[in-house]
């Protein structure tokens, strides 16, 4: 029998039957989240955007690959791919990356406190493939190369102070990456079928310029107790720095990542699935699993990741149903988003505005599928807090 029909089938009688559906949360063993109605119930048809939403909310475009940003003279950049939001005075910025090699880089729109367009502008430049990142405490943008021993580049989202590149992170195939302040560390994913998870202590909070690197160590189960070690040669030549660390847990394909309240999730979209940090326990275990659903999973090609105020994930696909799908603290997973008629694209990006009134995400392609077709999207509603 295909593992993931013998999984779903055996999900209800065993780990679901034990915790009621609800992940544990601090616990070592939990049973990831399961379908269910969302709280904003079901979506709606298409609207003139193509994209489907539930009641009450609405889709504007903000930027398409190729074209001038509209009230600026600014031409917006292909392949849209990992992003955030930052204050600006009274208004806010939006930095999205490119994914091209050469090229990559990031660029960033200025919104008014209105929500209007008033400024678009490149950020950063000569870089490659640049996938996802996360923004620091000291709101700057950390813009990943997502290539063999690739960078880690530290940028302005206001366009005036220089990026700068961060050696120090470890040069490997990095995606995403979540600041916590508590600890004051920096997570990192690694887009490896054997990748690892990581986290840079730097050696003063708020300076990249130097600190550690350190790999996460675990069993092969995928829920457990974790520890840190020290990663010998972050530099990764001529030893890869996942290979470095006997232990060291592998993951399938290392994608988004998010912090929050002592907890950090990330996502893997090898095999599907959403993990979960206790940091406080020091243990993990899987938020989402698709071979662990019962019926039909919402969720598939998990990739990019961020949270709203109210402690809700929200997991862009990479091809699926071209979806943004909601995990609750309940654990209950279901789509909050559908972009219909691009699906040769993939969903990227996803980030709050400051006052988490707003969602902004790109189809990284498009209608056309190709990474010049790049369609940047800003969403608004009654999103609950």
């Amino acid at each position: 029998m295909e593992r993931r029909t013998f999984l779903r089938g055996a999900v209800v009688g065993s780990s679901a039957a034990a915790f009621g559906g609800t992940l544990m949360r601090g616990a070592v063993y939990a049973a990831p989240a399961q379908p269910g109605t969302g709280p904003y119930g079901a979506l709606l048809a298409p609207d003139a955007n193509g994209i489907a939403l539930p009641g009450g909310f609405t889709s504007r475009v903000i930027a398409r690959s190729g074209q001038t940003v509209a009230g600026t003279s600014y031409t917006w950049h292909s392949a849209p791919d990992g992003g955030a939001c930052f204050a600006d005075g009274t208004g806010w910025i939006y930095v999205s990356n490119s994914e091209v090699d050469p090229g990559g880089g990031a660029s960033a729109v200025r919104f008014d406190s209105s929500g209007n367009v008033t400024g678009a502008y490149r950020i950063l430049s000569g870089t490659r493939q640049n996938c996802a990142g996360g923004r620091t405490p000291w709101n700057s943008w950390l813009s990943c190369e997502e290539v063999s021993l690739g960078h880690v580049y530290e940028t302005d989202p206001r366009g005036v102070a220089a990026a700068v590149r961060r050696a120090a992170m470890g040069r490997f195939k990095h995606e995403a990456a979540a600041a916590d302040p508590v600890r004051k560390v920096v997570y990192l994913t690694e887009d490896e079928t054997n990748g690892c998870f990581y986290r840079f202590v730097p050696a003063t909070w708020g300076d990249l310029s130097a600190g550690t690197l350190q790999v996460l160590v675990a069993g092969t189960a995928a829920s457990g107790s974790f520890t840190w070690a020290n990663v010998p040669d972050p530099d990764g030549s001529p030893t890869a720095t996942r290979s470095q660390v006997s232990g060291a847990k592998r993951f399938n394909g290392g994608e988004g990542c998010h912090y929050a309240d002592d907890t950090v999730w990330f996502t893997t979209k090898g095999d599907n699935r959403v993990w979960r940090l206790d940091l406080a326990a020091g243990t993990y275990a899987l938020a989402y699993d698709d071979s662990l659903v019962s019926g039909s999973a919402p969720l598939t090609g998990v990739d990019n990741i961020t949270g709203s105020s109210s402690g809700d994930l929200y997991v862009a696909e990479d091809g699926g149903n071209m979806e943004i799908c909601l995990i609750t603290p309940a654990d209950v997973v279901s789509p909050f988003l559908r972009v219909s008629g691009q699906s040769g694209s993939e969903i990227t990006g996803p980030a709050f505005s400051p006052d988490g009134t707003r969602l902004y995400f790109s189809s990284q392609r498009g209608t056309s599928g190709s990474s010049s077709g790049g369609i940047t999207y800003e969403v608004r509603g009654p999103f609950r807090s």
